[in-house]
């Protein structure tokens, strides 16, 4: 119990005097040791990394789970170091919503089976989300998190522990000043005629008390220089260590990107597989709709490759078969045939489209009375049906 009061009492004389060193600082009545500028920019890069690394992760949750309510629920068991339980996607909802109208409202009708097709894609959008939502929290909030939770805490750590160094090093400094001026005040020469011979004697004892303060409080600086110089390099190296949370973080930004473009990719293809299974479903509607893309100009092929392509339907065309015959008696016209580059891959849905791959070359032109989202394709000696948004005409 004496050892605890005793260890009590020197922690709390050392904290009063680190209050009374950081105060003076303050209002500018005591001096403050600086470090260098080199340290100085490692430890504004390491603030500034920390507060861009929080918001950076707090508007990827938001990115990925929208819901407030939802992130606290997920929050709160990550805390608890429970499983977060598995949730159903807004496009799985969805899905069920109308797989369960088509049910009521008759599969067997066009707009039951179509609800049911449409109900089958939303179902593969989720499944989609949720596997680019484990993914990316993997990846990328992860190490984010544990950089924030790990690494920084332990930066933080040394950086108060080398500001409670610096203050007992800058309080070492003013005590050893001010023993120096006292020793120099008693350790001057009284005057013969106006003292008496006890002040002498009181001066001698007095100049060798403040003798021992100085070798005293040089000695507590000795030891408070070197455990400053201490901390302050390990500080250092935590510090330098920022490079190489900035070479993870800049991989972990790498597999994000990764995870984003396969899941927009898988999207893209659910849904132009959707919307051909629906240009080929019998009693699809397929009325005066507007196009879905802007229309071609071989003026401006920079809209057109900017514009993600829709596959459209194939109103105001002749049945495959018919097409398929009509296409083989056909001959380009004479004049109006132009060259055309494939800007996407296309699969032929039937055997009177033609399928194309990106990059290639072939020859279009038009007849009379066709879709204007539609032109003959040629390629060798093969002929057939291809979508104009597919197409930047060059000639």
């Amino acid at each position: 119990m004496d050892f605890n009061m005793k260890k009590l009492a020197s922690d709390a004389g050392i904290f009063f005097t680190r209050a009374v060193q950081f105060t003076e600082e303050k209002f500018g009545q005591a001096e403050k040791t600086e470090l260098d500028a080199h340290f100085e920019n490692l430890l504004a890069r390491a603030d500034s990394t920390k507060n861009w690394t929080e918001r950076i992760l707090r508007q990827t949750e938001v990115l990925l789970q929208p819901n407030p309510s939802a992130r606290v629920e997920e929050f709160l068991y990550e805390k608890l170091d429970r499983k977060v339980p598995s949730r159903v996607t807004n496009g799985e909802l969805l899905a069920q919503y109308m797989a369960e109208a088509a049910s009521e409202l008759g599969p067997s009708t066009p707009y039951g089976k179509t609800l049911i097709k449409v109900s089958e894609a939303e179902k593969r959008l989720g499944a989609a989300e949720r596997d680019f939502i484990h993914t990316a929290s993997l990846s990328f909030l992860t190490p984010l998190r544990n950089f924030l939770e790990g690494d920084w805490k332990t930066i933080s750590k040394e950086r108060r522990l080398l500001q409670n160094r610096r203050l007992d090093l800058d309080a070492c400094k003013a005590r050893l000043k001010k023993a120096k001026a006292a020793e120099a005040k008693a350790t001057t020469v009284p005057d013969f005629q106006e003292t008496r011979p006890r002040n002498y004697i009181l001066s001698a004892s007095a100049s060798a008390l403040w003798n021992d303060e100085v070798d005293k409080a040089e000695q507590e600086l000795r030891v408070a220089q070197t455990e400053f110089d201490r901390q302050a390099e390990v500080t250092r190296l935590l510090l330098e260590g920022i490079s190489s949370t900035h070479v993870n973080h800049l991989r972990c930004l790498h597999e994000f990107v990764k995870s984003q473009t396969t899941y927009y990719a898988q999207c893209y293809r659910h849904m132009l597989d959707l919307q051909k299974q629906l240009g080929r479903f019998p009693g699809t509607f397929v009325g005066t709709t507007e196009p879905a893309s802007p229309p071609l100009s071989s003026t401006s092929p920079t809209t057109t490759a900017a514009t993600m392509p829709v596959v459209p339907t194939g109103a105001g065309l002749a049945p495959p078969e018919e097409a398929a015959l009509c296409l083989e008696e056909v001959a380009p016209p004479a004049s109006g045939t132009r060259k055309a580059r494939v800007l996407y891959d296309y699969e032929a849905a039937d055997s009177s489209e033609l399928a194309l791959l990106a990059d290639e070359l072939i020859t279009v032109y038009s007849l009379p009375g066709m879709d204007p989202d539609w032109l003959i394709g040629e390629r060798g000696n093969k002929k057939g049906k291809v979508p104009v948004t597919y197409l930047e005409l060059l000639s």
